[in-house]
């Protein structure tokens, strides 16, 4: 469930970023000469870097919360 909630964020960061990426570019692309667009494969490696890193910041509170025991959790409260 916390992996999840990482990786819905990750989601929609990406769902936000990438089209706002690709508006920048048109932009700088106009106010600077020789700037080419970013290809499909550079996205696609920002893309998937962004993603697992979202992945591997997500594991470590997943783990923490899949090691702590039930019972004690629902005591405590």
């Amino acid at each position: 469930m916390v992996l999840r909630g990482a990786m819905v964020q990750a989601a929609l960061g990406l769902a936000i970023g990438v089209p706002v990426a690709l508006g920048c570019v048109q932009f700088i692309k106009s106010q600077l000469y020789e700037i080419s667009s970013p290809g499909a494969d550079i996205m696609a490696g920002a893309v998937a870097t962004l993603a697992l890193a979202a992945c591997v910041a997500g594991m470590i509170p997943a783990r923490r919360a899949a090691s702590i025991d039930p019972v004690r959790a629902l005591r405590s409260e």
